[in-house]
């Protein structure tokens, strides 16, 4: 998953909730935890770490409903921004994508998709790990590109990983409020 944009300063871990009980917002789920969105209940599937270097990092997390699958996304920098995603082939984006991002070390400045431009923001280098199964020292090495159509509402990200390893990720940005019964797991996360 997804988003180099989604940087945070890691938090300190210690035994106490990393949330207040009385008021559980959508940047204290992880996984095991439960929510209501679009009139469904999701389960926090995964939690994936994203470490961006000089202790930035971000984290995306795998929603599943009870016939779905979705990815959110946080960056909370001074003001919050929640972000929604689909995995999608990286072949819908062009047919010859790999190659150009193998040919050129990074894919175009822009790309239309379902007849929405996107536009190249930034490049971010870092590691990433499954918080379930990977150990922080065994994080990944990947690259994430981030787009934007005009009005920002909607995103594209492309991740690598290896030489021809490719994720691609497209979605929209939602408000907190959108989310509510926010509930933590009854077991405490294994941190690895």
């Amino acid at each position: 998953m997804p988003f180099g944009f989604f940087k945070k300063k890691k938090k300190e871990e210690d035994k106490t909730p990393h949330y207040d009980p009385n008021n559980i917002r959508i940047t204290d789920i992880r996984a095991g935890f439960f929510l209501e969105y679009d009139a469904k209940t999701w389960e926090v599937a995964e939690e994936y770490e994203y470490d961006w270097g000089d202790n930035e990092f971000s984290y995306s997390f795998l929603l599943r409903s009870a016939n779905e699958e979705i990815y959110l996304s946080l960056e909370d920098e001074g003001e919050l921004e929640i972000a929604l995603t689909n995995k999608i082939r990286l072949i819908k984006l062009g047919e010859d994508l790999d190659d150009q991002i193998a040919e050129n070390e990074r894919p175009p400045k822009t790309i239309t998709y379902e007849g929405v431009k996107y536009y190249r923001d930034n490049e971010s280098p870092g590691y990433y790990r499954n918080t379930a199964t990977t150990k922080r020292e065994e994080s990944v090495e990947m690259i994430t590109w981030d787009y934007y159509d005009d009005d920002e509402e909607k995103t594209i990200s492309i991740e690598q990983f290896g030489e021809r390893d490719f994720e691609a990720y497209i979605g929209e940005y939602v408000e907190e409020y959108e989310f509510s019964n926010i509930l933590p797991s009854s077991e405490p996360p294994v941190a690895l």
